[in-house]
Formats: structure tokens, sequence, C-alpha cells
């Protein structure tokens, strides 16, 4: 059974010295925690991603088994029902609210679930993109409370050409519109322009060539993740898959998004490898094939800077986006991660 709920951290102090009175952070949970609450896995989210959009991972007979784990999918900052520029009141309200950083996601992940939860240890944290940058923040910042951890499609800090898509793709189609007025828009219906220009911008540079050549076609065999309906055309595609995940944001929300994860060390600018040196956890580092953002070889090289991580090339012709589990592969070969790992 599926719950969801909303925790309160009163006097959050954010990494960047700003106070909320009061902080917000909405959870979903699957499963039931056992007596001695060893049971619990933390599945953050990607960029723009509710905890829902995760649920297409959980199932009964499968590694992430809510017969088996009480699996939590916390929100984070800049995605409401959780703390965010669109939700805030003044004087924190739209533009004005503290720039996150995915540390400030971390902390109050770990006061959920140790406050709310009365959890002391995560048999696993796992997640992609977005979601293994929160990975690898839990296991340096915590490692006594991680057994295990799975970067998948993931780093422990952006590399420079993320920044660049970040900044290029997510932040300056919003920051460049003609009603952004720095972030103190009066509609954000508004902005609908420089949001669909993110979805195009993704649609070009998410997927791999392979998804739009002409003896492939992948976007034809892509299902909507919402209707579970195939796409006409390629317009079809960017319209309803790319346009369609952007638009029901709130434009501040996506910018906050967009820097928080640009700004992702785990070592607080400091040695990256003295920072990877301290976690404890069993880790599984995973890489896609054709995954622009998180190529393969960085991935290679990130492991080897985790005592005892185990990397996985995967096969896959979706690229970053096989953690949509756009095709049965990609099911298969994720699944697979998370069933090691977690017999480790």
């Amino acid at each position: 059974m599926a719950e969801n709920g909303i925790f309160e951290a009163k006097t959050f102090v954010m990494q960047c010295g700003s106070t909320l009175s009061s902080a917000f952070l909405s959870y979903r949970t699957h499963g039931t925690l056992n007596a001695d609450k060893s049971n619990a896995i933390m599945f953050p989210g990607f960029l723009g991603g509710i905890p829902e959009a995760l649920e297409l991972w959980i199932g009964e007979g499968r590694p992430l088994d809510p017969a088996k784990y009480f699996i939590i999918l916390p929100g984070q900052f800049g995605i409401p029902p959780s703390s965010s520029p669109s939700n805030t009141p003044a004087p924190y309200n739209g533009s004005h609210f503290p720039q996150a950083r995915i540390a400030d996601d971390i902390i109050i992940q770990e006061r959920m679930m140790r406050e709310l939860f009365g959890i002391t240890e995560l048999q696993l944290v796992l997640g992609w993109s977005v979601g293994a940058l929160q990975t690898y923040e839990w296991a340096v910042r915590f490692p006594s409370k991680v057994k295990r951890m799975a970067s998948i499609a993931g780093a422990p800090k952006p590399s420079a050409w993320t920044k660049l898509w970040l900044k290029s793709v997510v932040e300056e189609p919003l920051t460049t519109d003609p009603f952004w007025a720095n972030g103190n828009y009066t509609d954000n219906a508004l902005l609908q322009a420089g949001k669909r220009q993110i979805g195009h911008l993704a649609a070009l540079t998410l997927p791999p060539k392979i998804f739009y050549r002409v003896d492939r076609e992948l976007w034809r065999t892509t299902m909507d993740p919402v209707t579970g309906a195939g796409f006409a055309s390629v317009n079809d595609f960017v319209a309803r898959f790319w346009e369609g995940f952007w638009l029901p944001h709130d434009a501040n929300d996506l910018v906050l998004q967009s820097r928080k994860a640009q700004l992702a060390d785990p070592a607080e600018g400091g040695n990256i490898a003295d920072a990877l040196a301290k976690i404890t956890a069993k880790a599984a580092v995973a890489a896609l094939t054709g995954d622009a953002m998180f190529p393969p070889d960085e991935g290679a090289m990130d492991a080897k800077g985790v005592k005892g991580a185990e990397f996985s090339h995967l096969e896959s012709d979706s690229g970053h986006l096989a953690t949509f589990s756009l095709t049965p592969n990609d099911r298969v070969v994720i699944d697979g991660v998370i069933a090691r790992i977690l017999s480790r």
C-alpha cells in the first residue's frame, strides 16, 4: 500500500546560510516498515520528477519489492509540495527563495527518516541523474547510515558538459524569456514558450541519435508515461513527451532545481577523491550506452574512486532515458543492477 505525507522541519538552516522557519518535504512510501526498522530503502528523484514518477520500478517480485522493503520516495526542494519558490511565503517567495543545494535535500531527508520514521540505517540509497547526485551525497555525508548505494546514470558531481547542459537547456530558455522579469513574473503561464523550448532542447540532446534514425525510429515504440499510448510522429513525441513534462512546472522552481544540480558537490569544494573515500557502503555504479549526460567512461572513473564499487556498463538504445523504462531491456538491465546490490 502506498502512502503520501509531508514532513515539516522547523527552523531549517540551509547550506547557503538562510533559514526557513518551516521547511517541507513531501514523500511517498511503499511497503511496511518492519519492527526493528531494518528494511528501509531511500529512492530520491530526478530533476523535475515527482515521487510518483519512480513507481514504475517498484513491484512485488521485483528487486524493489514492497512486500519485503519499506521504500521511501522523497520529494526535493524545488518540486511542490516540498518547499519551493512557488509555494513559500514572503520573504522567501518566488525569486527570493534561497538557493538550495543537494546537501539540503539530503539533510532534510535524513531528518525525516530519523524523526518521523525512527530509522537509523538504510538498506539501500539509489537514484539516477539528480537522484544519483543525491545518492552520492547521502553516502558521503552519512556513511554510517547507508548500507548500500546504487548510482545509475549519474555521478558524484556534474561534469562541465552536464553543467553546461543544465544552464543552456533548462535555465536559459526561462531566464531569457521576455516574461521572466528576473523571476518576478506575474503569471507562470506566460513562460510557456520558454518551457516548450526546454522540451525541444531536451528532445534533441538527451535521447541517443538512434532514437530518430530512419531505420530505427525508436520514438515510435516509446509509450506516453501518462496515457500509455504511442506517438504518431516526431512532433507528437516532442510535444506530448517532452513539452508535456516541463510545462506543468513553475519557472522559478525549474531554475532553482537546475542551479541546485549544477552546484552539487559532496566534497563541498574540496578534493572529490577524499570525499568519496568516506563512503563505507557497498556500492554499485552503472552507466548506459549513449548517455551523453553521464557517459560510461566517466561512470567507470567514478566507480574507481569508491572502495569496492562494482561498475556496470549497461547496453541500451535509450541512453539516459532508460531510467524511464522505455523498453523491456531497460527494465531488465536496471532491475539487474538493483538486484545485485541488494544481494551483497
